[in-house]
């Protein structure tokens, strides 16, 4: 059977590669020159490939529409990616927070090893899907941005979403998805770097937090509480717990982050952590008496949002001023203006509805043989390996589906729609 993968990037390779195991003929189209220009660029280049955790701790990690990947992932989890890439030359190490990474630190090798694990795919390069064919309720073949036409039994879109359009992803697959009637949810940022009011963020560009606790606010209420590294830039911050915060926001204007700026104390201990510093410091003036307990550039913002005068004399601090800075070091409150451009985002939520795809095999319930997998369905999760996991496990499932697809049709007798 002659099978087309719209996509040749983690969710599409692993798609063909699972296809063809199956038997089936199959033609990856792919637009750019080279395959997986995406997975490329994530961890840094040394490409967080999954997360080391259990089915279940993995699905705490998806809070867009977790449920309805509960069939894929435990048919393909962790576990499974792991091995296939070992099996395919990649050996593979666990870090922090589960995180797997290639041992080399070099994302190229976990490219060339899912292009390897393709064996049999046929690969047509700088070729764009611009419209399915669909005959009734079937999916019949694609035509191409040239007009040239691919006929195929199934078709497996794996495009990607709207993020880093330079890779590629420039939301072909939900115009693709439009065409045959399925629904495509509303298109927003997630795992995205936060725009802040306070100019405060420009002055500390740059500036690297460790160690530190975010709260989440929108509308007064806490939505999301993370402890780890953030990052200060010229328009707000960024960082692991920034970008898993954002995939909790749904209006930015209306959201607050807090920062704990020392977790591992309690306000009382913070209280007699300051009160040893200001007898250490008792001859200064109050700027020079917290370089211990703060990074040099964050003393001045700090004393400003605590409305205490940086030239005060330690002495002349009063029990309510410092009780203003201990607030402020575990509850500095930083208002959030807007997203960062879907164009910086690390994934895209929402997408195809999943209430329209089978969750074990990824077809279409719209088109018979029409198949989705990776970003391009309404799924996200939290950085650490989740998002590339979602983009493996369906891409399996739609590569293994297609065979079952079609020997259901087969032993029908008959077409959707026939």
């Amino acid at each position: 059977m002659k099978v087309i993968v719209i996509g040749g990037g983690a969710a599409g390779l692993m798609a063909a590669a699972f296809a063809a195991k199956e038997g089936h003929a199959v033609t990856v189209l792919e637009r750019n020159a080279r395959v997986a220009r995406k997975v490329m660029i994530t961890g840094k280049g040394r490409c967080n490939v999954t997360n080391a955790c259990a089915v279940t701790s993995f699905l705490e990690h998806v809070p867009q529409n977790g449920r309805f990947l509960n069939s894929a992932i435990r048919s393909f989890g962790p576990e499974d990616t792991m091995a296939y890439l070992e099996n395919l030359g990649v050996p593979l190490k666990i870090e922090r927070g589960n995180r797997v990474f290639p041992v080399s630190d070099q994302a190229v090798d976990i490219v060339d090893a899912l292009y390897r694990g393709c064996k049999g795919c046929r690969f047509r390069f700088g070729s764009r899907a611009a419209e399915l064919i669909l005959d009734a309720n079937r999916v019949t073949g694609v035509r191409l941005e040239n007009g040239n036409v691919c006929q195929a039994d199934a078709v497996i879109v794996a495009t990607g979403g709207m993020s880093y359009p330079l890779t590629g992803s420039t939301g072909d697959g939900y115009e693709l998805a439009r065409q045959s009637g399925h629904t495509v949810t509303e298109l927003t940022p997630s795992l995205i770097p936060l725009e802040m009011a306070d100019p405060v963020c420009q002055e500390l560009m740059g500036l690297s937090l460790r160690n530190v606790s975010l709260t989440l606010r929108e509308k007064g209420k806490t939505v999301y509480e993370d402890f780890g590294e953030m990052l200060f830039t010229h328009f707000g911050i960024s960082g692991p717990i920034v970008l898993s915060a954002s995939a909790h926001v749904t209006e930015p204007k209306h959201c607050t982050v807090s920062i704990d700026l020392k977790p591992a104390l309690s306000a009382e201990q913070l209280n007699h952590r300051i009160l040893r510093d200001f007898e250490e410091f008792s001859g200064k003036i109050l700027s020079h008496a917290l370089d211990k307990l703060l990074p040099k550039r964050l003393i001045q913002p700090i004393l400003a949002a605590a409305k205490l005068d940086p030239d005060l004399r330690v002495a002349q601090v009063t029990k309510e001023m410092r009780r203003r800075l201990a607030k402020t070091l575990k509850d500095w409150q930083l208002p959030v203006s807007a997203f960062r451009p879907i164009e910086e985002a690390i994934v895209t939520r929402g997408g195809i509805s999943v209430k329209e795809v089978d969750p074990r095999s990824m077809e279409s319930k719209l088109c018979r043989g029409l198949f989705f997998a990776g970003e391009v369905l309404d799924l996200d999760a939290y950085t650490g390996g989740f998002n590339l996991q979602i983009a493996f496990s369906t891409g399996v499932a739609a590569g293994r589906g297609v065979g079952q697809s079609i020997g259901k049709e087969a032993e029908n007798g008959k077409r959707y729609g026939s």
